[in-house]
């Protein structure tokens, strides 16, 4: 028997409409993924790609045009009451901007207390020492942080007071959305690790939501390229990134920036890809794919390859392996 996994997204479309006449852009086209107990995975992909339309549907926060999002099972839309606030407790958001997240006219102790008291019925002084044990968990002396405002601390500071918050009432996931983009390289790799210490010796499971693929690979169980709302590649981290198969998914990787040998000394070599525009129908990636050709008209749907997924004309002869 096949274990349930803890996240389950089926067929997710989100359209949104845009201008007077009522353009419908597609943000979300029929992605579908599972997030199992005690893994990261993360989405990745350009700005645009839907990753963060995806996380803010998981949060509850926008609701999907089409498509379902299970969680343990149930249909996160048809939770109410009691279900629905446990929801709440178990699937926790931690942001880009760490100072959108709090009220700058308030303390930082006051929504860290409001989390423990809405979702965990706890107050007075169990909620505080709750409080100051897990800001040790992610670094901080509660001493240093206790009483201030939120542009008395740092970002960094900021950051894991935000991830404090949302571990205080013991989630079971988090989706978390760009959370070190904002932060320096040292604070960074700090942050990471503190998800993967979450995920090693308490078993939580973590949505990444990114661009940089470095921070992936260092963090990540498995990856999903997406572009223009749809998947082209999905599979553990070091596969995908590794040895990749989609164009699109090489093109990323070859993006990155590097430092090389040339006449003498060291420089700076950046691969960008273009920004063409996308076409109307077939492979989201045909007007931007060095190996496009007439199958790409139609649009492929995800297959198995060498133990991942690929949505790919390239890989026609699999198609009889078809799961979507």
């Amino acid at each position: 028997m096949v274990a349930q996994a803890l996240l389950e997204v089926r067929n997710l479309v989100k359209v949104f409409k845009s201008g007077m006449m009522g353009r419908e852009i597609v943000a979300v086209d029929r992605v579908s993924f599972n997030i199992e107990e005690g893994e990261i995975l993360s989405l990745l992909g350009e700005s645009g790609s839907g990753k963060t339309t995806i996380a803010r549907m998981i949060l509850r926060l926008l609701k999907p045009t089409s498509g379902d999002i299970l969680y343990k099972g149930r249909n996160i839309w048809k939770l109410k009451g009691r279900e629905l606030i446990e929801y709440y407790r178990q699937v926790q958001g931690v942001f880009q901007d760490p100072y959108s997240s709090f009220n700058p006219i308030h303390k930082v102790d006051r929504p860290l207390l409001q989390a423990l008291k809405n979702l965990q019925g706890i107050e007075g002084s169990e909620a505080l020492k709750i409080i100051r044990e897990t800001l040790r968990k992610v670094g901080l002396n509660p001493d240093e942080v206790l009483g201030k405002y939120p542009h008395q601390l740092s970002g960094g500071q900021l950051q894991r007071v935000s991830i404090a918050r949302a571990l205080l009432v013991n989630p079971k996931l988090l989706v978390v959305d760009e959370p070190v983009s904002m932060l320096d390289a040292s604070t960074r790799i700090d942050v990471l690790n503190i998800f993967a210490d979450l995920r090693d010796n308490e078993g939580v499971s973590i949505l990444m939501i990114g661009h940089d693929i470095s921070l992936s690979y260092y963090i990540s169980d498995r990856i999903i390229i997406l572009y223009k709302g749809s998947i082209m590649e999905e599979g553990e981290t070091d596969a995908v990134l590794g040895s990749p198969l989609h164009p699109y998914t090489k093109m990323l990787i070859e993006s990155i920036p590097r430092i090389e040998e040339k006449w003498g000394r060291k420089s700076r070599i950046r691969l960008d890809v273009d920004q063409k525009p996308t076409a109307m129908s077939g492979c989201k990636f045909l007007d931007r794919c060095p190996h496009a050709f007439n199958m790409c008209t139609r649009k492929p749907n995800l297959i198995r390859k060498d133990n991942r997924k690929i949505a790919c004309w390239l890989y026609k002869n699999n198609y009889n392996q078809d799961i979507a």
